[in-house]
């Protein structure tokens, strides 16, 4: 869920849409009458269509009862982006936070974030914001949380035989800059993602979901 002192999600991007779907599931069939008694069911969705880009275990759910089911279930890790340029990869960086089931994703720098990338999911994601590197790494200290920068410099150990513990944030840097001195200093360790073509570097929010994923795979026991 988005920290409250942050913009609001533009009213462009509505949470309830009408009927005519290209997704998702229309009226719940029969009228009121026949709607489930299910506390989690939001009757204006049942009444007018589900098209949210929403698991189906979701569909017609109140976007609160999404919330906290999920709160009853993320996973230790947080995610942290670095923002002095409005980079347009932080809406994804939210989107793939909310598919790993992030804890929470931090907002380093400005308070304004670019928000298209995140399709509506920071609604369902908790955003917190700081004002400074210098702020975010005093709260990672008193929350005894390890930072893992995440960029590809010279002695960062590849991610996937670094050390990635249980409970830590993973820092991302502005898309081109990478991390700041600021940051980097402020991780106890780096890591980067091994590369094979000629290509300097990733997109931000791929690199982001590749180092994401890597952490779930080692520490998120598969579906049954």
């Amino acid at each position: 869920m988005t920290d409250p002192t942050l913009p609001e999600t533009p009213a462009s991007a509505p949470e309830h849409v009408e009927p005519v779907l290209s997704h998702g599931v229309g009226p719940w069939p029969g009228g009121p009458e026949n709607w489930p008694a299910d506390p989690h069911l939001d009757p204006e969705l049942l009444a007018h269509g589900d098209s949210r880009n929403v698991i189906d275990e979701y569909r017609y759910w109140r976007m609160d009862a999404i919330v906290a089911d999920l709160d009853g279930r993320r996973h230790p890790f947080h995610v942290a982006i670095e923002n002095w340029q409005h980079d347009m990869n932080i809406g994804s960086i939210v989107r793939s936070a909310n598919a790993f089931l992030a804890a929470e994703v931090h907002i380093v720098g400005k308070r304004r974030w670019n928000r298209r990338g995140a399709m509506v999911t920071d609604r369902y994601q908790h955003v917190r914001h700081h004002e400074d590197v210098a702020a975010f790494a005093a709260w990672a200290d008193a929350a005894s949380i390890p930072v893992i920068a995440v960029d590809n410099l010279p002695g960062a150990v590849p991610v996937d035989r670094a050390e990635l513990p249980e409970r830590c944030v993973l820092f991302f840097g502005q898309e081109g800059p990478g991390l700041s001195p600021e940051a980097l200093a402020a991780a106890s360790g780096t890591v980067e993602i091994t590369q094979y073509g000629s290509t300097r570097s990733l997109n931000a929010a791929a690199a982001a979901a590749v180092v994401m994923y890597e952490w779930c795979r080692r520490w998120v026991a598969p579906a049954a």
